[in-house]
């Protein structure tokens, strides 16, 4: 079967930091046959020279020289590979503190997950603790709408491949998972070794006491979700690029709806106008756009300077929502003192990241009982919010458009709140 008949997922690696997701996803990549072993002894060779020779897998994935210096992924890679069932495109996405706001583009953008925690002595703790990123990383991909996902269990050769502390791991995430929502019934733990290959695609001799599936094999249990090609079409830009002969090429994802060349489509919040010329996926020629397609798509009549990353496409008769002002419903996760009305921090939704303020706190509801009118939110609070754009921005209500109707809110470096959107007064 070729990737054309496979059908297709995005999927997205997360994790803290230094829990070894370069690795184990340039490893991936190599056992399914997306990398060559020329290239891997090359990378090998490269890495040796600054004395790094086992971050030969990691530079599968981390092409940018100041990635490779710092050994830290930061902006995001995109890589196919193929199983046995589907054909995926993985969103490599960084795990440093200050490269979160990378993350949530990309974790916007995925049908699933791989959630990659160490199993290294203070390792899985580092993750887990309040400053880490392990809990941060599944509670953005919930409320970012991945709801399938596996959990791996990397360096087991650093834990001796020891039973105990693969169980102690998965308990502990069974746990968090159940509480931000998770169906956990629905969760496969997979323990591999990323730098030693174990358990990837073929059963480790290393874990006999293991019988569940390899990643790989993991992998293969994702469904495809329904495809919501009627509704109105709604791309998020990720980036705009010029090229020579061709023109202004916006790039980003099909979230809602179909592109086909020829469509009349609008930008918003601009509200710039274009017909659109040709569309390209991996480099190739398609005639029409559906949603999960990362796609480049040519317009006519609009440049560079047009648009830019967090605009949002639709057709020109269906134009994207451009707020006003919206009612949601916030949870705040983790801010470090109390929310209340006046508050400016900086809402993702799609692409966009724009400054949003708490114009009002309608209601709060604590374990069922509602209180009208807080005074303030503090962590765990779950609360109906007026908020007001300081610029214009698209956001759709979560009824109708799921996928531009979710977002995190952001300040000091950290997620210390997510929302939906109940309602949306346009402009």
């Amino acid at each position: 079967m070729s990737s054309k008949e496979r059908p297709h997922l995005n999927l997205i690696i997360i994790g803290h930091v230094d829990h070894g997701k370069s690795t184990m996803t340039g490893h991936l990549l190599y056992v399914c046959g997306s990398v060559s072993d020329r290239d891997i002894q090359k990378f090998e060779k490269e890495a040796e020279l600054i004395g790094r020779g086992s971050f030969k897998f990691a530079w599968v994935l981390d092409k940018l020289k100041e990635e490779r210096e710092r050994g830290v992924t930061i902006d995001l890679a995109f890589y196919k590979f193929q199983t046995k069932k589907y054909y995926f495109t993985i969103i490599d996405a960084p795990g440093h503190r200050d490269f979160v706001k990378n993350m949530i583009t990309g974790t916007s953008q995925a049908d699933a997950a791989v959630l990659v925690i160490s199993a290294g002595t203070g390792e899985f703790e580092a993750g887990i603790s309040a400053i880490g990123q392990t809990r941060e990383h599944a509670l953005l991909a919930k409320t970012l709408g991945v709801d399938q996902i596996i959990v791996a269990v990397n360096k087991m050769d650093l834990a001796e491949y020891k039973q105990e502390r693969y169980e102690e791991i998965k308990s502990e995430m069974e746990r968090n998972l159940k509480l931000f929502g998770f169906d956990t019934n629905k969760i496969l733990y997979v323990p591999v070794s990323g730098i030693k290959g174990d358990n990837l695609n073929e059963k480790a001799e290393t874990m006999p006491w293991y019988k569940g599936p390899t990643l790989v094999e993991a992998l293969d249990t994702f469904v495809v979700a329904a495809k919501p090609i009627d509704k109105p079409l709604r791309l998020p830009i990720q980036d705009v690029y010029s090229i020579t002969g061709i023109g202004t090429v916006p790039v980003g994802r099909v979230e809602t709806g179909v592109l086909k060349p020829k469509d009349e489509v609008i930008f918003q919040p601009t509200g710039k106008t274009a017909a659109v010329m040709s569309i390209e996926m991996h480099h190739e020629e398609i005639s029409e756009a559906i949603p999960g397609d990362n796609i480049g798509f040519s317009c006519k009549g609009l440049s560079k300077q047009d648009m830019r990353r967090g605009d949002v496409v639709g057709h020109k008769t269906k134009p994207p929502t451009v707020a006003k002002d919206f009612i949601a419903q916030v949870q705040v996760i983790r801010h470090p003192s109390v929310v209340a009305a006046g508050y400016t921090p900086v809402v993702h939704c799609g692409t966009a990241q724009v400054a949003v303020r708490f114009a009002e706190l309608i209601m709060k509801v604590v374990k069922g009982e509602k209180t009208d009118k807080p005074d303030f939110l503090k962590n765990g609070d779950a609360a109906e919010v007026l908020m007001i754009p300081t610029r214009d921005m698209v956001i759709e209500q979560f009824s109708d458009i799921p996928q531009l109707g979710r977002f995190a809110i952001r300040d000091m470096g950290q997620t210390v709140a997510v929302g939906i959107v109940k309602k949306v007064t346009p402009k």
